[in-house]
């Protein structure tokens, strides 16, 4: 039984080590540095000639590389989302963007649920299971508001939920609809990258946290939250 057991295990965590091995194996070969300001910088002129040329293959590659990107966990989204809105556009940007995200977020989170969650869950004390049912009964509702509000790292998001036994179907619709904000201040940010970069400067990360960005993101934030609030205060009256 033991023997079973253990091979069971191990073929529930090939998806994960698989995706921690690219991770590894892109700093391993400095990967990095391909996904970098730097690089957009002096490869746009040859990068924009290209996609004049090919379009929709160009398109195509990005939406791939920004799949690959998020399933692995490499540091290079918010380069990538910036110069998707410099060589593409943000019309164009924008749902490639969004649609590429949400595939690889859903990726990982189902590597991760494969491998670990059941795992997590049954060895759960009692406060963690109090906190996990908590969750899952508006859980629409709160990864909704972990998309939108970007407090925590892109990829925390995405193995969180895993853990806490949020659904496969709410966890693709709170990705798909919660990230866009976010991806359209960073297309929109991405469009004028030209001129920053012609200028010698560089981008300025720390655009979605000013007043006039951020309010309206936590505006939607609250609203999300109402339907909580409310449950909350009618499980309290009853």
């Amino acid at each position: 039984m033991a023997t079973n057991a253990a091979a069971f295990s191990i073929k529930r965590l090939w998806p994960l080590g698989f995706l921690l091995a690219g991770l590894a194996g892109f700093f391993i070969f400095d990967l990095n540095r391909y996904l970098s300001f730097e690089a957009l910088r002096d490869n746009r002129a040859f990068l924009g000639e290209w996609i004049a040329s090919n379009r929709a293959l160009a398109l195509l590659a990005f939406g791939g590389l920004y799949v690959v990107v998020v399933a692995f966990s490499l540091p290079g989204a918010t380069v990538m989302t910036l110069g998707g809105g410099l060589l593409f556009g943000p019309v164009w940007a924008v749902p490639v963007v969004v649609i590429a995200a949400t595939l690889g977020a859903t990726i990982l989170f189902l590597a991760a649920r494969t491998a670990l969650g059941d795992v997590l869950r049954a060895k759960a004390g009692p406060a963690l299971r109090k906190m996990e049912a908590g969750f899952r009964e508006n859980e629409l509702n709160y990864m909704f508001v972990l998309r939108l509000v970007p407090l925590f790292p892109f990829f925390l998001v995405n193995l969180a939920p895993a853990f806490l036994g949020v659904s496969l179907r709410n966890f693709v619709l709170a990705t798909l609809f919660g990230i866009i904000p976010g991806v359209l201040v960073f297309s929109l940010a991405g469009n004028g990258l030209g001129v920053v970069f012609d200028a010698g400067g560089t981008p300025d990360l720390g655009v979605i946290f000013k007043p006039e960005i951020l309010l309206p993101i936590l505006g939607l934030a609250l609203l999300a939250l109402v339907p909580v609030v409310y449950k909350r205060l009618q499980g309290a009256k009853s």
